[in-house]
């Protein structure tokens, strides 16, 4: 199983509405709104790099109100 932490950078006012539309993904365990450079760290827990990367580009990208992402894959458990 593959873990990764995505930071999600969103439009002004839509962290809490980006955050909701995260829990329907599959593929992301937990999902916070934060202060800082990003809006939003997300855990994606998926079977491959590969598709931790298909749900940081298609599934998290896609969502109205995200403007960037940086995916940092775990290197441990």
């Amino acid at each position: 199983m593959v873990h990764a932490f995505v930071m999600v950078g969103t439009e002004a006012g839509t962290p809490q509405d980006v955050r909701d539309t995260l829990e329907t993904v599959g593929a992301v365990t937990e999902a916070h709104v934060v202060a800082g450079e990003y809006d939003l760290i997300v855990e994606v827990s998926a079977s491959a790099v590969y598709d931790v990367l298909d749900v940081a580009t298609d599934d998290i990208q896609g969502i109205e109100g995200v403007v960037e992402t940086k995916t940092y894959v775990s290197m441990s458990d």
